[in-house]
């Protein structure tokens, strides 16, 4: 096992925002990432919750990691991501109503979200509790910026406005498309092109070099 240094931990948490966005590389979590990001509140209300679970849970299992029997591990990861989301889904109840009506059952769905239960199994599970919260937080934060990027873009163009303010005044003719499910296909498929694209120029230096 590596040694938890401030090295190792910085790599951890910063992977996740960019290099191994869970999103826009992994491609993980999609079914939040299409059916939430038709509006900004909704994409950061769905990803202060996974973030607050993927934080909690990853840090309990790695805590933990050496009482879990292998047999029943994945049974014991979904029951501690289970008492988080009803956390997440009871706060989020309390605080913002309107909002957690509008998610609907997509909160409770985070109990199943690849993401979550994948970093568990491959991270948490066998890593220390500093280097499994760090590699948490940067996943966590990927996936907010991820949806966040998608919810502003939605939003902007499908209805004109940014938080529910209007930017653009009574002659703009929203994208009326971008706040239904086509949109958020289409607006996925744009950022992965274009994330694509980047890696493909990074990678195109380093094979004339060699």
């Amino acid at each position: 096992m590596s040694a938890t240094t401030p090295e190792r931990v910085y790599a951890e948490l910063t992977k996740g925002i960019w290099r191994e966005n869970p999103i826009f590389v992994q491609v993980l979590g999609m079914c939040p990432t299409l059916a939430v990001t038709n509006s900004v509140m909704n994409a950061i209300a769905m990803g202060v919750a996974t973030f607050f679970v993927l934080v909690g849970s990853s840090l309990l299992v790695s805590l933990l990691r050496r009482l879990i029997p292998r047999e029943v591990r994945i049974s014991t990861y979904i029951i501690i991501i289970a008492t988080f989301v009803t956390l997440a889904d009871s706060a989020l109840e309390a605080l913002v109503p309107a909002v957690h009506k509008e998610l609907g059952a997509f909160i409770a769905l985070i109990v199943v979200n690849c993401l979550i239960l994948g970093r568990q199994e491959a991270f948490a599970s066998r890593n220390p509790p500093l280097l499994a919260l760090a590699d948490a937080i940067g996943m966590g934060l990927g996936f907010c910026i991820a949806l966040l990027c998608l919810g502003g873009t939605r939003e902007i163009l499908g209805a004109g406005s940014f938080l529910g303010v209007s930017l653009f005044g009574p002659n703009f003719e929203p994208w009326v498309i971008m706040v239904l499910p086509p949109g958020g296909f289409l607006m996925l498929g744009a950022v992965l092109l274009l994330f694509a694209v980047l890696r493909q120029r990074k990678r195109r230096p380093k094979e004339v070099g060699a």
